[in-house]
């Protein structure tokens, strides 16, 4: 049973611990689907002795454009430069290309590279942008991620996520294992391994931490972790079942889902575990809490209404009845995610017996949905609103997704045996 089967909200969140199962250490295979009417045609000429490395520089930078499904990459062969001086620019405009990456690679002491590129504008014969960075051979691929949120920022505007890190939750045997992966799926690796559930990871805004909800101790608790040191602690422990942990836009409190109190309703609490505070009071359900970027507001499920829909509240005036219920389209909206920035969120919506991502703007209500897929689950957006990261089931097989905002392009994101669930994309890296 999927949570999009069930009727109830809070069962169906621990119903769905039973599908979860794939292998732990399994590398992620991405399929991209579509693309946008008019794409970029960008060249990427490979770096100059790249070839000497153990990790090549273009082909990171090729597939993370790719995947967009807004660039089209035209093939370079027989054509090699390096350096301004080197482009002839009427051989690139005769292949079509409106823009060309070059560069090279140089070994400095030790195991430290230096990697320099240049974007160029063939229509312009000028240069639009350029970097050049030294890191440890380990960091080969981090550094093309790098690479690539520069060009697709300079060609389109907007900031690239290829540099920041996505969490799932696999299971493989017995055993459930929280993973953090770089966007792409490279780089997996287990934060924490359980024989029991592991659900709702949720980063922390400097993405240093991840809130989740472990059932180690045969009820679910709301812990935080530092990823660099791997140290812990319970922020949510209460009576009777903790779960669904959101961050606050600060990090300095979370919103979590608590029925010690009678029902299922929403509360805040510090960082720490400590300043408990009730937000909502209903003779419902409310779950899967999701705080606006500004902190003001929080999106939350209900089913006060008679059926699963998703409700907004201020932060401030707790413990009232003072929620906007903000789906009116079917019987059943769960599980909202706000948009980065902040008018609209993306949501899982019931359309004709199929669970569907779909987005909807708060202003005007429009609802558009992205996928026609059956069971899509838990969608988290990119940290520039461009991307959706969903968790979906394709024969009967649980895999990551990805859509564009606008549902134009599609990825997806699977391991070779066995489901990955309850995806969650990080925030920019600290240097953005």
């Amino acid at each position: 049973m999927s949570i999009h089967r069930s009727k109830s909200i809070y069962r169906a969140l621990i119903l769905l611990l039973c599908l979860i199962s794939a292998p732990v250490y399994a590398q992620l295979n991405i399929e991209i689907f579509g693309g946008g009417a008019s794409r970029i045609p960008i060249a990427i000429v490979p770096f100059a002795d790249e070839n000497k490395l153990q990790q090549s520089i273009t082909p990171v930078i090729s597939a993370d454009l790719q995947r967009t499904g807004l660039f089209k990459l035209v093939d370079p062969a027989g054509l090699s430069p390096h350096a301004p001086v080197e482009v002839v620019y009427s051989d690139w405009a005769n292949r079509g290309a409106n823009a060309l990456v070059i560069g090279r690679v140089v070994a400095i002491s030790g195991d430290q590279v230096e990697i320099q590129f240049r974007l160029m504008d063939v229509a312009k014969k000028s240069q639009l942008t350029g970097l050049a960075i030294t890191v440890p051979t380990a960091q080969l691929r981090m550094a093309a991620h790098r690479i690539a949120d520069v060009i697709y920022e300079a060609l389109t505007g907007d900031v690239g996520v290829f540099s920041t890190r996505i969490a799932y939750v696999l299971k493989r045997g017995n055993k459930y294992a929280l993973q953090v992966a770089d966007a792409d799926g490279y780089n997996a690796q287990s934060i924490i391994e359980y024989t029991e559930p592991i659900i709702s990871p949720a980063w922390s805004p400097d993405g240093n931490q991840l809130a989740y909800v472990s059932f180690e101790n045969k009820k679910p608790i709301v812990y935080v972790q530092k990823l660099a040191t791997r140290e812990r602690r319970a922020v949510a422990s209460f009576k009777g079942s903790n779960s669904a942990p959101a961050w606050s836009p600060d990090g300095k409190k979370l919103a979590v889902v608590l029925t010690g109190q009678g029902g299922s309703q929403i509360f805040l609490v510090n960082a720490d575990g400590s300043g408990l505070q009730r937000l909502s009071r209903s003779s419902g359900i409310d779950t899967e809490p999701n705080f606006s970027p500004d902190g003001r507001y929080i999106l939350f499920t209900s089913d006060r209404g008679g059926s699963p829909q998703i409700y907004r509240m201020p932060v401030t005036n707790t413990e009232t009845s003072n929620a906007e219920r903000l789906t009116f389209e079917g019987s059943y909206n769960v599980s909202p995610d706000y948009s980065r920035d902040g008018k609209g969120f993306t949501f899982i919506h019931r359309n004709n017996g199929q669970f569907n991502v779909a987005v909807q703007e708060i202003g005007s209500r429009q609802v558009q949905i992205l996928t026609n897929s059956k069971f899509d689950e838990s969608p988290s957006f990119a940290p520039n609103g461009k991307m959706i990261l969903y968790a979906t089931e394709i024969n009967g097989h649980g895999i990551l997704s990805a859509v564009s905002r606008d549902g134009q392009t599609r990825q997806h994101l699977s391991v070779q045996i066995g489901d990955i669930r309850e995806p969650a994309w990080g925030p920019l890296p600290t240097w953005k």
